[in-house]
């Protein structure tokens, strides 16, 4: 007898069936995976060794290019157009003025647009009359007030562009008048304005490729009509080691493959050739005055003599070249080694890339006049030199700016380091001149002295020469008076353009240190730490707070209208501020370094910061200052009642220096951009006005800058 199946096997086999076919389904997708990863992984090396085949490529290319660049380099500097002393020439062509929307007159209101159309009864008419001819009244006023400010305005923005028109147009004629009397010095055969001359040809020069050196001392001899020069030549590391890069798959390496030093060493006296060639076509080229009969040059490069070890120049090639067998050459088309030797029977070392040296022929202190020397690093260090070598230094510059200029004894001098005398006509006069060798900002009170010495003096006009640089509060000062401000950087560029030598330090550029003008201030001031005194043992106390250096500027904002505002500032590097921590706002009065800081205003000030331009970071390059609606004074409130804003630059007395007018606010507009302090590429910082709005407030304003607001 049979017995019936419950199915209860059925089900578990079914069971055991899916499970089955789960786990097979499984082992197939991670099958797929893996070929799909093995596969990726394959395209991946595949596109790896693609990537470093090509980069492999291109630096081949890159060297091969370069390489062929040093083979042409007398081909394509004898296409280069000649110097002419004309090319120094500046246009006398001013910017003209541009008053901008100042240009338009304000439309004053029309009487016919306030006529009143009907009315339920004569008193409502008349009534309603009198309302129209009140709110013409008002706009009438109100639109002849704007047009006197507009023309009051605009007078003063034409003054000062006059203002600035004259000194560039004085500047420009200053600077052609002194080409033009270098030209005739080189027609009169004047060493110094031969050389001079002969040099800017080689300085300005197109044919030079930039990252060659320009080095150079000369002299003229103007009985045998020859120029006299030691020219820097490149080192041996012009010419590339490699040859050309191969990417091996095999150890996934670059290969470099290096030139035989043979052929290197050939390549290197090719370039050399080249180069004393260049320099001698450069300067027959711009002899448009016939003043070279011909050209003594040296050839040197800089490096460690290998027979005593110690470093200095090293002749490697010697040539002296008559202009007319130079005349007869044609370079485009010499073998340089061939025609530098054979050709114009100069020297040329055989193993330059060892320093082997050659014997140098005529040199430029054998001429017997001034050597005049460009280029190199010998220039003196202007911090380092005697205070009166110093103005003596100045006042050699103006004189070679075509002026007659004596230094003034060192008493009883009154505040001059140096008088001058500018004789050309109009723009010309008297001139007074302080030296000033600082190596931290030069405080605003040198240049109200200034300003009164010229006062005193009479002089028609005041310079003040620094090592260092000049704070906004002097420019703000300086504006609009007979001053001239020039900066340690302004200075080294006026020097080398007049042929005189002088650097700032070992960097150049001035900063840090301790010169024997002001020394900087700053530093943390406070206690040694926890547990010294009284309290208990162990306490931890609060950080010091920074102290300000003693140059500082306070800068007090005044505005009318009922509107509350916050005023704020961030320190930023280009428009991102550097952190949040240098935001400084009603929740942090003050930047870490203490370099900025929230003060309590002072009247007739609303609101007032303090900083020190010194003491900001150094990748900072810009000091924003914004205003903001108080969301919790005025919560409707937006910036059509913010007018007559204006900053008020104040010296650490709270002495003004200088106002600084800014824009007004805008109706639905919470928070703006009043105005930011930029760096000048001197140091100095400068007021660039500001303008643009933002109708989401203060967070939008900072989100704009790079601050994150949760």
């Amino acid at each position: 007898m049979s017995r019936r199946s419950t199915g209860f096997v059925g089900v578990w086999a079914e069971v055991q069936r899916q499970q089955q076919r789960q786990l097979e389904a499984e082992a197939r997708q991670r099958r797929r995976a893996e070929q799909q990863e093995l596969a990726y992984r394959r395209r991946a090396a595949q596109s790896r060794r693609q990537y470093r085949q090509a980069e492999a490529q291109r630096r081949t290319e890159e060297l091969d290019a370069r390489v062929e660049a040093l083979q042409g380099l007398l081909a394509a500097g004898c296409r280069a157009p000649a110097f002419r002393a004309s090319s120094l020439l500046r246009s006398e062509e001013i910017q003209p003025f541009a008053p901008g929307p100042l240009a338009q007159p304000v439309r004053m209101p029309d009487a016919a647009h306030y006529q009143v159309q009907g009315g339920w009864s004569a008193g409502r008419r008349a009534q309603a009359q009198a309302e129209a001819r009140a709110r013409f009244e008002r706009d009438r006023h109100a639109a002849q007030a704007a047009e006197a400010q507009r023309q009051r305005q605009l007078a003063s923005y034409q003054w000062e562009y006059q203002q600035w028109a004259d000194a560039r147009l004085a500047e420009v004629r200053g600077h052609n008048a002194g080409v033009a009397e270098v030209t005739e010095g080189v027609r009169r055969k004047d060493p110094d304005a031969v050389v001079e001359y002969f040099s800017a040809a080689l300085y300005s020069s197109t044919a030079w490729p930039e990252d060659l050196p320009r080095q150079v001392a000369a002299a003229y001899d103007p009985a045998a009509r020859q120029l006299v020069l030691d020219w820097e030549l490149p080192a041996v590391d012009i010419v590339p080691e490699v040859k050309s890069v191969r990417y091996v798959s095999a150890t996934d390496q670059d290969k470099e493959i290096p030139h035989p030093v043979g052929r290197r060493r050939a390549l290197y006296r090719d370039v050399l050739a080249q180069c004393v060639l260049l320099v001698l076509h450069e300067l027959f080229a711009a002899d448009e005055l016939d003043a070279l009969e011909s050209v003594a040059l040296n050839g040197f490069v800089n490096g460690h003599d290998p027979t005593t070890g110690r470093p200095g120049q090293i002749c490697v090639a010697t040539v002296m070249a008559p202009r007319a067998s130079f005349r007869d050459l044609h370079l485009a088309q010499v073998e340089a080694v061939s025609c530098l030797s054979d050709g114009l029977r100069g020297q040329l070392s055989a193993r330059p890339d060892q320093l082997a040296p050659v014997r140098p022929g005529r040199r430029p202190q054998d001429v017997g006049n001034r050597v005049v020397a460009h280029g190199g690093d010998e220039e003196p260090d202007l911090y380092a030199m005697d205070p009166i070598a110093f103005e003596d230094l100045v006042a050699d510059l103006f004189r070679a700016m075509g002026m007659q200029a004596v230094t003034t004894q060192r008493s009883n001098d009154g505040g001059v380091d140096v008088d001058a005398l500018d004789p050309a006509p109009i723009r010309g006069g008297k001139i007074v001149v302080q030296v000033k060798r600082y190596r931290n900002t030069v405080p605003p009170t040198a240049v109200r002295d200034l300003y009164g010495t010229v006062q005193d003096a009479g002089a028609n006009k005041g310079v003040l020469v620094t090592t260092s640089r000049f704070g906004p509060g002097s420019h703000t000062f300086a504006n609009g008076k007979p001053l001239e401000l020039v900066s340690g950087p302004e200075l080294v560029d006026l020097l080398h353009r007049h042929g005189l030598r002088g650097r700032l330090g070992d960097g150049g550029t001035g900063d840090g240190g301790t010169g024997d003008g002001r020394t900087g201030g700053g530093g943390a001031a406070g206690g040694s730490g926890a547990g010294d005194g009284d309290g208990d043992a162990g306490a931890v106390r609060p950080a010091p707070e920074p102290r300000l250096p003693d140059d500082y500027n306070v800068l007090g904002m005044s505005w009318t209208g009922d509107v509350a505002l916050d005023v704020c500032a961030l320190v930023c590097s280009g428009d991102r501020v550097l952190s949040d921590d240098h935001f400084v706002f009603f929740n942090n009065p003050r930047t870490p370094d203490g370099a900025v800081r929230a003060l309590p205003a002072t009247a007739p000030d609303r609101a007032a910061l303090c900083v020190s331009f010194d003491g900001l970071p150094e990748r900072a390059d810009r000091f924003v200052l914004v205003a903001a609606v108080d969301p919790e004074t005025n919560p409707e409130a937006d910036l059509s009642g913010f007018t007559d804003a204006r900053i008020r630059l104040l010296d650490p007395s709270l002495s003004e220096l200088g106002r600084l007018e800014v824009s007004d606010g805008r109706a639905h507009e919470t928070a703006l951009v009043l105005g930011s302090f930029r760096r000048r590429s001197t140091g100095d910082w400068d007021f660039v006005l500001g303008g643009k709005g933002y109708r989401g407030g203060l967070e939008e304003l900072v989100q704009d800058h790079g601050i994150e607001v949760e």
